[in-house]
């Protein structure tokens, strides 16, 4: 008989593609899953929720969460730390849930080392051009922090192969759907389906 351990899903994509929209709209949509909330030393931006969105923590906090090996993966991007805690992954996944967790590209990477039987699916937006007016239309960044993303964005499109999945984010709605498909043969599949047939 398979294990009843529960299934990691990963998200990621460039800034501005519309990952936590989609991670809302996917928590709306299906209350199985549960979303592995994530730490940074950014500051909060209008409409976000110590949390719900991030814990918000100083670099001086996160540091020690680094030290004490609290985070299953952590990453730097423009002055700035984003982190998953540890332990409410873990604790999840041995409770058979199935855990979303949206997270960049490096922290994928380490995440993969240690849970490589996850789901790793990659949103991609319609078009470079779209995706920059995206950013520029969130309003909460400067120039210079827009091209520092846009060019990272090019960066990152290269590392697709390492994913099991990609995901057009053209229109909210079928990109949710499409994410929920997989997650639901993902949940079928031979590798994880418990095998618990009644004899009646």
């Amino acid at each position: 008989m398979k294990n009843n351990k529960g299934m990691l899903v990963v998200l990621s994509g460039p800034a501005g593609v519309g990952k936590g929209t989609i991670c809302r709209a996917l928590l709306a949509q299906a209350a199985d899953l549960e979303y592995s909330v994530s730490v940074t030393t950014r500051g909060c931006r209008p409409g976000e929720n110590e949390g719900k969105e991030y814990y918000f923590r100083t670099k001086e906090e996160f540091q020690k969460m680094i030290e004490n090996q609290e985070l299953l993966e952590w990453a730097e991007f423009c002055g700035n730390y984003y982190g998953t805690p540890k332990f409410h992954v873990e604790k999840a996944l041995n409770n058979n849930k199935t855990v979303l967790l949206e997270i960049d590209i490096q922290g994928a990477k380490q995440v993969k080392k240690m849970y490589p039987d996850g789901v790793f699916i990659f949103i991609v937006p319609p078009s470079l051009k779209i995706l920059s007016e995206r950013l520029y239309g969130r309003g909460t960044e400067t120039e210079d922090i827009i091209q520092l993303r846009l060019a990272k964005a090019l960066e990152e499109l290269e590392e697709i192969k390492d994913y099991n999945y990609i995901v057009e984010n053209d229109y909210i709605h079928a990109a949710v759907e499409k994410i929920k498909c997989i997650i639901t043969a993902e949940r079928c599949s031979t590798s994880r389906y418990p095998l618990k047939i009644k004899e009646e």
